[in-house]
């Protein structure tokens, strides 16, 4: 379990401990550790294990990203994993080459393609600017398909633990487009407090990134993937959920008034 105290990778390691299936955290505070940037852990941590859900951090498209990913699943298959789950980025070539070294590995595979959390508002980067009522961001107001990680978390552990998800591409999104002006109208409506969307410069962003701790590197590529992908390439829903579930994905409503008590003051 392959960023298994992030967002999704938490949910996921939950579902599977509550049908009372082993599960191995992929993280460096876990035993054995794992980390993406030390190649040493990866053998230790692969060790017995027959399944993987593949989340890569911090993003599929940054530099070095396939080339880990690559060298990850081939080490997976040759020590026994026989089925891979994708963690992918919608709208992203970079993450759609990693997508393709997974479907070549000879691992049945399946691959989870997103874009915008929603919980990137209540627990992910955007918290802070929605507690001080401003979300500001490096591009136009342009509609996102937003997805709710229980979404997420919901297929990925459909496709680990049952059959009929092999070879499966599922593009997860919300049943509604959202610009982020709407979204900041549906938190303030959620919340009774004034929230706004404000349209950043890269630069700006990138600085501001590196004020609230984000190491230089990773706030340079932030800005870069955000600045290339905030431009509406996205700006359309898909039907992945259902596909996956059989039931209807999750409104951004219905999880804002869930999480208002996340950006009480």
């Amino acid at each position: 379990m392959l960023g298994g105290t992030g967002k999704t990778g938490r949910r996921i390691a939950d579902r599977l401990t509550a049908r009372h299936l082993p599960v191995r955290i992929g993280s460096r505070s876990a035993v054995p550790a794992f980390a993406w940037d030390d190649r040493t852990t990866w053998g230790p941590a692969l060790d017995g294990v027959t399944a993987v859900y593949l989340s890569y951090y911090p993003d599929l498209a940054l530099p070095g990203a396939y080339d880990d990913v690559k060298a990850f699943t081939e080490l997976a298959v040759r020590t026994g994993v026989r089925r891979l789950v994708l963690l992918s980025g919608r709208g992203e070539p970079e993450a759609q080459a990693s997508e393709v070294t997974v479907a070549e590995s000879g691992a049945e595979w399946t691959v989870v393609r997103c874009s915008w959390f929603m919980q990137n508002l209540s627990e992910g980067f955007l918290h802070g600017q929605v507690l001080g009522g401003v979300i500001a961001l490096p591009g136009p107001d342009v509609a996102e398909p937003f997805v709710d990680v229980d979404d997420i978390a919901d297929v990925a552990v459909a496709a680990l633990t049952e059959e009929g998800h092999a070879g499966r591409l599922y593009e997860l999104t919300g049943p509604r487009l959202l610009t982020f002006a709407q979204v900041a109208a549906e938190l303030s409506e959620a919340t009774g407090r004034q929230i706004v969307f404000q349209q950043m410069t890269p630069e700006a962003y990138r600085a501001a990134a590196v004020a609230e701790g984000l190491p230089e590197d990773e706030a340079a590529g932030l800005t870069e993937m955000f600045t290339g992908i905030i431009d509406g390439r996205n700006a359309y829903l898909a039907d992945g959920v259902h596909e996956a579930l059989g039931r209807p994905a999750r409104d951004f409503a219905d999880y804002a008034r869930a999480n208002a008590k996340e950006w009480t003051i």
